[in-house]
């Protein structure tokens, strides 16, 4: 009898610890955090906020990455004759270089910048800039490169030279072309883009399995 009641005793005060501990706990921030009803609390918006502002420092650094990228693995200037915008033989091939790299990236847009020597009025060569811009998008887009993933809207005539000089310089007279950002997107916004570059090019580097079976590589360790 007297064991029987020690052990309710023992019971009662489990209970009541049990339903303490369970009360404190259920007051917790981090319990409430994570146990609380989906639904219960209104988003303010401010996670989606951080993570947006994330994926903008990412996107600018892989869009940077791929420009240099492109820089590094083709040839991205282009010259021209004097006082023209007609792209000659030398430069329709560094063209067709462009094409292909550009096709493997259909998720990446380009602008071409325009370049003049110092001949001539500042007016006269913004605009022979921008003629040399838009030779190069027409001639890309005839390789089959969408104008909607090519800008040629910026002409910087004679304000940045490679050769500083008055006179004629056929260095300068140039178009440069660079990766621009992202297609259909803001250039600052990934949006997953990236990450399907990525995947490809994992998938193109995988090594095939060997093709050793174990008893091969038994006999050669033999």
């Amino acid at each position: 009898m007297k064991s029987a009641m020690i052990s309710k005793l023992k019971i009662s005060c489990l209970t009541l610890s049990l339903a303490t501990l369970i009360g404190c706990v259920s007051h917790d921030p981090t319990y409430t955090q994570f146990h609380r009803e989906a639904g219960a609390i209104v988003d303010t918006g401010h996670f989606g906020n951080a993570t947006l502002n994330n994926r903008l420092v990412m996107t600018g650094e892989y869009t940077a990455g791929m420009a240099n990228r492109f820089s590094t693995e083709v040839t991205s200037v282009v010259t021209f004759a004097f006082n023209s915008d007609q792209l000659d033989g030398l430069a329709q091939n560094v063209l067709r270089q462009q094409a292909d790299w550009i096709r493997q990236f259909p998720e990446i847009r380009f602008r071409v910048y325009g370049h003049t020597d110092a001949v001539g009025s500042n007016a006269y060569n913004r605009d022979l800039g921008l003629r040399r811009a838009n030779a190069v998008v027409s001639y890309l887009s005839t390789l089959g490169i969408s104008r909607n993933r090519l800008e040629a809207l910026v002409s910087y005539g004679e304000t940045q030279p490679l050769v500083v000089t008055q006179g004629r310089e056929r260095k300068n007279r140039r178009t440069v072309t660079e990766v621009s950002g992202f297609v259909k997107r803001h250039p600052t916004v990934l949006d997953g883009k990236y990450a399907q570059i990525i995947y490809r090019d994992y998938v193109a580097s995988a090594v095939p399995p060997t093709q050793l079976t174990s008893a091969a590589i038994g006999s050669v360790s033999e």
